[in-house]
Formats: C-alpha cells, structure tokens, sequence
C-alpha cells in the first residue's frame, strides 16, 4: 500500500486544484466563444450565408470571404461546416470552398491576436452591456447581438482564470522535465496540440491557451510553435469528424483543408528552430512570438495553396467519388446540373420535379390524417421527414430554373418559369403548414391523450379527403392548363369554406350541448380545421393564372 508524506499530500491537493482551475477557466473561455458563435449566426446568419455563396466564385474573394466571415463566428470549424453544406448542396464548387477555408484559417489566427490584447478589464463591461441588450430589449437581432456581447466577455474572463489559474503551477518540480521531453521531440508537441483541439473543439481555445502558459513562462517558445501546429491540424480535423456522414460533395471540403494542414505542418515542424529567431526579430514576447508564428503559418500556407486549390479539389474527388444514384426521394431525377440551351426540355424536366413534389406533399397530406387516426407517435416523424425532402427538390428545382438562359426563352416560356417557381413556393408551403402546424397539433393530441367526438373525426375525415382530392386536381391543372378544370379547382375554394364553417358550426353546437369529448378537443378542433383551409387556400391558387389568362377572373372572385 502506498504512504505519501504530508509534502506530498500538500502536492496532489495542489495538482488536483491546478487541474480544477484550470478546466473550468477552459470551460469559461470555451463556453464564451460558442456563445459569441451562436449570437452572431442568430443575428446575421442569413446575410453570412448569402455572402459565403455569393463570393465563392472567385478563389480570391471566397478567401477573403472566408476571413471576414471567421472573424465574426471566431471559428473556422463553424466556417468550413457552412462551406460543406454548400458545397453538398452544389451552390458552390468544392475549389470555392476551399479558398473560403484558407481565409478562415487565417481569421482564426487573427481572432487570436485580438483576443491577446490586454484587455481583461472590459469583460465586465461587456457581460453587462449585453446581459442589458438580452434581457432589456424585444428587437431579435438586439438580443442575439447581446448574447454575443455576453460571451466574447465570458471568454475574455476565461482566458484572465486561465492566466491566474497558471501562475502557482509554474515553479513545480516536475514542469521542467516533462516540458523538456516534448521539447526534444516537437511532434509530441504536434500531437498534443491536435488531440486538446479535436477534444475541445475549438483551436481558438487551445491556442489562447497555449499563449497563456507561455506568458508564464511555462512553456518553452519552440514547444509553444509546436502545440500551435498542432491546434491547427486538429482544427482540420474535427469537420471531417463532423461530415463523416454526409455526402462526398461536403466531405471533399474538409478533407482538402486537411490536405493543406497536412502538408504545411509537415514542412514547419523541422523548421521551429531556424523560424524561432526571425520571429523574435518582430517581438520579443514569448506570448507575441506564439501569435505571430500561428498568422505567419497560416499566412504562408494561403499564399502557397491559393494557386493550387483545383488540383487539389480534384484530388478530393477522385478520393471522394459521387456515390452511385440511389432512390432518394428528396433528390432531383429529371433535372441535370446545367439545363443546356433548349428551354422547352429544361422546362418539361422541371415539371416533371414539380410533380415528384406534389406526390411527396400527397403523402404528407395522408400520413398526417393517419396520425390523427392511430395516434403514432412514430409518423411523426416520418412526416417531418416527406417536409425535408420536399424543401430539398424545392431548392433544387428553383436553382435548376435560375440556370435556364433568359435569352432562349419566348414569353410563354418566362410565364412558364415563373408559373413553375409559383407552383413548387404553395407546395413548399403547404409542406411546413402540415408539418409545422398539423403535426405540432397531432403531437399534441398524442401527448395528452385527447379523442375527437365520433361526430367531428367524421367530419375531418370528410374534410381530409376532400382536400387530398383538391391537391391531385391541381397539379392535373398545373400539367394540363385545362380551363374546365381550372374552374373546377377554383369553385372548390367555396365548397371548401362552406365546409370547414359547418363543421365549426357543428362543434360549437356540440360544445352548447355540454359533449365532454368536445370541450376537451375544442381548441385543437377548429385549428386543424383552420389549417386545413389555409392548404386548400395554396391549392385554388394553382387554377389562377388560368382564369386570369382566360378573363373568367374579376379583381375579387369568378364571374
């Protein structure tokens, strides 16, 4: 059994409250940055995405796109997660995405320079500043941007615990030899540094890390060099972790970028000793150096890269190939990536897409009276699931449509396009209202066990199917253009409402008449029947642009 002295004892107990410290300063510093991350994407996260799709078509722009956008999220993962999804999705080409990568690498490197600057004072400031702009004030974006305000002040009270937590470590007896054995071999350095960022999350956070111990004095400089080569591997490594189960079209993105980390810390490790001087000829610091060495790398490796983005996006497919067509509902079978210069087939194909969308938002119509039916919870989310699908051949349908040249189209073919995009816009609709709407109600109804009257399932059943007859009449009107058919659809507006007032008619004579199971469904009655008339609403429009084309339409209603 072992026996430790009182010495010691006094020892553990100060490791044990070092490692303490110092984890839950991380945890701080970690926290603060998701917190700066996630207030940024709530306020701006649209308009960031727009930017990163629209500059990607040049490789210069992508990077400095890639930069501005890193330094605004202070995460180059959350930048090449964002590039993946585009890049699988085809909005941009994976030699676009990688420039976006080479900037953000660099913005992070950039982050860590200002997060450096002596400013532990403001933290306070700022966590009241935007504890004021959450709580105080009801405009969204205000909020999102006070909870940004509140992390970037929780991360620099992170990085000031993690500065005091250092200080009684620094004179320990067993420092120097472990530090003196990673120190003869800088890959462990490598090593480490890529196993605390991939466990952490976050490069930025290592790095400052890094940075702190060095202010101390406790970590050598070219120890320090190799830690923060190493953060910058594992910050490649993690969005691979993260896409692993994605398309190779988003798994090419990170895979490059670990290319470009790969190559460029294999070259700087050997280097350490003979870069070290020339670094210390800008500033002296030990922290500084480490700051200045993590912009210059990733300085130097933009600069090297730049140029040789494509043949390394062509690697990334021939590693990566495109997985075999599979029969995947949500993706495009009549549309090609470019649609060639006959509008007419470009049209017909996109048509045909519509229609897949009707089927799938048919079944969701089906699936959701079943719901209501077994109470499953199950279907739920299958349903969410047809909703999914839907929102993709959506977007994909749209961006095939942009691609079709103005030029080549007459005016029955723009009217064409903009009749299509009318179409697939109701049908995406009527999705996210089934979805959104009807299955939040179903949810509701299974959570609280709740029975509709014998006599009000009858009359949403009849409601139901009324309105999944309407759907296949409309996309027969959309196919055809057939006016009979189109008065027929418009008409159904009318039955329709009259319908759905019957019915709430008939509830509220139930509830006069003290029905318990009534009264217990009211409020979850007249909803779904109010949801199901918002549907067939989005249906009758389909028949619109053929009665006004026709003029059976005055402003208001049929003639």
């Amino acid at each position: 059994m072992l026996q430790f002295n009182d010495n010691t004892r006094v020892g553990i107990l100060a490791g044990m409250i070092f490692l303490l410290h110092l984890f839950g300063a991380a945890a701080l510093l970690l926290w603060g940055l998701r917190m700066v991350r996630t207030g940024i994407l709530r306020a701006y996260g649209a308009q960031l995405r727009q930017s990163l799709s629209r500059a990607t078509g040049n490789r210069f722009s992508a990077f400095l796109s890639g930069l501005g956008i890193t330094c605004l999220l202070q995460s180059s993962s959350a930048t090449a997660l964002l590039s993946a999804s585009f890049a699988s999705r085809k909005l941009v080409t994976t030699a676009g995405a990688l420039a976006v990568m080479l900037g953000a690498d660099l913005g992070t490197s950039l982050v860590a320079q200002a997060y450096s600057l002596k400013v532990d004072w403001i933290s306070p400031l700022l966590i009241i500043a935007g504890w004021v702009m959450f709580n105080k004030f009801e405009d969204s974006k205000v909020r999102d941007l006070g909870r940004a305000i509140v992390g970037l002040g929780i991360a620099l009270l992170g990085l000031h615990l993690i500065t005091l937590a250092a200080e009684p470590i620094r004179d320990a007896p067993l420092l120097p030899l472990a530090l003196r054995v990673m120190s003869d071999a800088p890959v462990f350095g490598v090593i480490i540094g890529a196993v605390l960022t991939v466990l952490s999350t976050s490069s930025l956070a290592v790095v400052l890390l890094v940075v702190s111990f060095m202010a101390q004095n406790m970590v050598p400089i070219d120890l320090g060099f190799a830690l923060v080569l190493g953060a910058n591997l594992g910050s490649a490594v993690m969005p691979i972790l993260a896409t692993s189960g994605e398309p190779p079209e988003a798994r090419r993105v990170p895979v490059g970028n670990l290319v470009f980390r790969a190559i460029g810390v294999a070259v700087a490790v050997p280097l350490i000793g003979l870069v070290q001087p020339y670094v210390a000829m800008i500033e002296s610091d030990p922290a500084r150096q480490a700051l200045n060495f993590h912009v210059a790398f990733n300085l130097v490796l933009a600069l090297a890269f730049i140029g040789f983005i494509g043949p390394v996006a062509r690697l990334t497919a021939r590693l990566l190939p495109d997985q075999p067509a599979s029969d995947d509902p949500g993706k495009p079978r009549y549309i090609s990536q470019e649609p060639g210069d006959q509008p007419i087939v470009a049209l017909a194909n996109a048509g045909r897409e519509a229609l897949r969308m009707g089927d799938l938002v048919g079944q969701m119509l089906r699936q959701s009276l079943d719901v209501f039916r077994t109470d499953d919870r199950r279907m739920l989310k299958q349903v969410s699931d047809l909703d999914t699908q839907v929102d993709r051949l959506n977007e994909a349908i749209k961006l095939y449509l942009t691609r079709v040249s103005r030029e080549l189209m007459d005016p029955a073919d723009q009217k064409r396009v903009v009749d299509l995009i009318t179409f697939i816009t109701n049908l995406e609709h009527i999705g996210d209202i089934v979805d959104k709407n009807l299955m939040e109600l179903a949810a509701k109804k299974v959570k609280y066990q709740l029975k509709f009257s014998p006599e009000g399932n009858r009359e949403l059943n009849d409601i139901h199917e009324r309105l999944t007859h309407n759907l296949e009449l409309a996309m027969n009107v959309f196919m055809s253009g057939d006016l009979k058919l189109a008065r027929q659809l418009f008409a159904e507006k009318q039955i329709f409402r009259e319908m759905e007032r019957i019915a709430a008619e008939n509830h509220l004579a139930r509830l006069r008449s003290g029905r318990i199971d009534s009264m217990q469904t009211s409020s979850l009655h007249l909803d779904i029947l109010r949801d199901l008339k918002r549907i067939n609403s989005h249906l009758a429009i389909v028949a619109q642009p053929i009665l006004e084309a026709a003029g059976e339409l005055s402003p208001t209603r049929l003639k």
